[in-house]
């Protein structure tokens, strides 16, 4: 584990989230995520608080994993095969290999994409080791996906809202409480967005391993500053409502047009690609 303030520390504030924010005695979803993963940037109580869910999820690292390849995958697919050039990542968490960038623009050089995160560890890294290519454009914003219009009025000095804009959610929409209504921030986003565009989830499942998740819910929810709302494929699916979902629709993420090694992961997400028309 390394220690992240060198990476706030060497940073001046206009680089970054501000550094004041940062919470190093809770637990945060980022830094944990980043835990699961084999990665190092994370503190004491983010280890803690993955330790308790791989003990009641063992297959978590296995998860993970398979959430990063959905995502690589999806971007692919939407970069390759529907040309879009535009990407919104929002919940980027810290950066590791394969992020939207580096997939889009391995496609597209041409490819701008515009990160958004709370978490002042989070911008910190993503400004420090995102690196775009010199043809297209990478930006980030200092958000939570709550704050929808600022993520929109910021995202557009980056990004053509009058052409097509992938629109990324991996991973967040269960750090969203129902109270929150996640399918109003939804709406709101793909509502910003023109014909062509598309809308990409995954989410932690309330219905794949019922018990397993339930104890993980209940242990890092106790332990996190975010608590966590799992969901079912049906909630899933309808998040997607008014768009059209690319086959096989919501699936397993490991399934979702991989290899047959892929699909062979242990994993317990839902998730999907749907375009506007």
């Amino acid at each position: 584990m390394c220690d992240l303030t060198r990476y706030v520390g060497g940073m001046a504030d206009s680089e970054q989230g501000d550094p004041a924010n940062l919470d190093t005695g809770v637990a945060h979803i980022a830094r944990v995520y980043n835990y699961w993963l084999g990665g190092k940037d994370y503190f004491t109580v983010d280890r803690e608080a993955g330790d308790e869910a791989l003990a009641a999820f063992p297959g978590l690292p296995s998860s993970v994993r398979a959430n990063r390849g959905f995502l690589a995958r999806t971007v692919r697919y939407l970069a390759a095969e529907r040309g879009i050039r535009q990407f919104l990542d929002i919940g980027t968490g810290i950066p590791a290999p394969g992020n939207t960038h580096e997939v889009a623009q391995a496609v597209a050089p041409e490819s701008r994409i515009v990160y958004a995160d709370n978490d002042p560890m989070v911008l910190a890294h993503a400004r420090a080791l995102m690196r775009g290519t010199p043809e297209g454009r990478t930006a980030y914003i200092d958000a939570d996906l709550r704050d929808t219009s600022k993520i929109l009025d910021q995202a557009g000095e980056v990004l053509d809202f009058s052409r097509p804009v992938a629109v990324m959610l991996v991973a967040v929409l269960h750090l969203i409480r129902d109270s929150d209504r996640p399918a109003d921030i939804i709406r709101t986003l793909m509502d910003a967005v023109p014909a062509g565009s598309s809308l990409t989830i995954s989410h932690v499942p309330s219905d794949m391993r019922p018990g397993e998740m339930s104890a993980m819910s209940g242990r890092l929810n106790e332990l996190l500053s975010a608590p966590s709302t799992y969901r079912d494929r049906a909630t899933v699916t309808g998040f997607f409502d008014g768009l059209e979902l690319v086959p096989p629709g919501v699936v397993p993420v490991q399934e979702w047009h991989s290899t047959p090694e892929e699909a062979a992961a242990t994993a317990a997400m839902w998730g999907g690609v749907a375009i506007k028309r």
